[in-house]
């Protein structure tokens, strides 16, 4: 999993290392309010889920980053491709950030980084991402970075016994030259 640089972060592979990082926001109510996975409660589950992320890249199905600010090598977040679907050159990003670093314009940071090494280095044709239509924060970073809203599916996940919409964002490796605000430093 290759390093990526931006203007104020370091994303690099997940290590087991970083299970107790990556449990803490498994375990947040804050982070997993829109994320449809139940919370975390027991500490293996981090170092389950960093495995997972290990197994997934090892095949090709995903790749997956620790988000790190520069200067320190403390996960703050995550953030990748949980689902790359190689013979549609179609991926899903999913990322997690710690709560006292949000609004700060990190993920969207992040996300464009991300982006761009999908495009330009697996050969990805088109991104997707799935939030919840309550999640202004995401929806915020998938506009600025040039994605678009697709699809509104009305309760289809089930998450602790209530159903939930979900919007699709896409975007597609030709808007990247025309949307700046998507381009790595």
């Amino acid at each position: 999993i290759p390093r990526l640089s931006t203007a104020r972060m370091e994303l690099r592979a997940l290590r087991d290392s970083d299970a107790a990082d990556v449990f803490r926001l498994r375990a947040s109510p804050a982070v997993m309010r829109h994320i449809p996975k139940p919370i975390g409660t027991r500490q293996e589950e981090g170092l389950q889920l960093v495995r997972e992320f290990h197994h997934a890249a090892a095949g090709g199905n995903a790749i997956m980053w620790a988000i790190t600010v520069k200067g320190s090598d403390v996960l703050l977040g995550y953030i990748g491709f949980w689902r790359i679907l190689k013979e549609h050159h179609r991926a899903e990003i999913g990322y997690a950030l710690h709560p006292d670093l949000w609004g700060q314009g990190l993920m969207s940071e992040a996300v464009a980084a991300v982006v761009d090494h999908g495009f330009r280095k697996i050969g990805l044709h088109s991104v997707e991402a799935a939030v919840t239509p309550d999640n202004a924060a995401s929806i915020h970073v998938l506009e600025h970075n040039g994605f678009v809203l697709e699809g509104h599916l009305r309760e289809n996940i089930l998450v602790n016994g209530i159903f939930r919409d979900t919007l699709v964002f896409t975007r597609h490796a030709t808007a990247r030259a025309s949307h700046p605000a998507t381009q790595s430093p």
